[in-house]
């Protein structure tokens, strides 16, 4: 008899997700997401506004109006963006970000805030399904024209792996955007330099 009910309960709590990353649960009734730091993301806000209103972020909206990319993510156009925090910009080697900021850098940090980008709006479970369609693996092609490639590491979290090997795992999934979704990652990913 104990068989049949645990058969039961393992199906019902397997068969939601694979991942130890949840899907954010601090999201109220209307939909207002508390951000790591407090902030407020609403889902009526477009992808700038939210990232703006967090000081968690404000590092990548430099980055953002910087390079001129304010209107791609203000756009109506969906998106799907991997947002580094200011902690994984910190983990850039010392003076690349400096860099990356100067004019003559634009282009580098154009392909670089691009390839945290994807068209489309891919949610957790989209991620999951093509995870396990793709044998453990999914390639989204990015707004850069770069690859990235998400698993399941072996703490259960998706990971995602850049061009160059390196990895960010994603630390809170699918905070709804007016024009997108957004899903906050570890690491800065860095394209193949062309």
């Amino acid at each position: 008899m104990k068989r049949p009910i645990l058969l039961v309960l393992f199906i019902l709590l397997g068969g939601s997700s694979i991942f130890a990353q949840k899907v954010d649960s601090s999201v109220n009734k209307l939909g207002v997401t508390k951000n790591g730091n407090g902030a407020l993301m609403s889902p009526s806000n477009n992808i700038m506004d939210n990232l703006s209103s967090s000081p968690e972020f404000s590092v990548l909206v430099n980055a953002i109006k910087t390079a001129g990319l304010t209107d791609t993510f203000n756009g109506n156009n969906a998106i799907t963006i991997f947002a580094p925090t200011n902690k994984a910009f910190e983990k850039l080697e010392s003076g690349k970000l400096d860099t990356l900021l100067l004019p003559v850098h634009q282009g580098e940090l154009t392909n670089l805030l691009q390839y945290h980008a994807i068209a489309g709006r891919i949610t957790s479970k989209d991620i999951e399904r093509q995870i396990k369609a793709g044998n453990g693996q999914a390639i989204f092609t990015t707004l850069s024209g770069g690859v990235l490639k998400a698993r399941i590491n072996e703490n259960r979290n998706i990971a995602l792996t850049d061009e160059n090997g390196d990895q960010g795992v994603i630390s809170k999934f699918g905070i709804p955007q007016s024009n997108g979704i957004l899903h906050i990652i570890s690491s800065v990913l860095t394209p193949r330099l062309k």
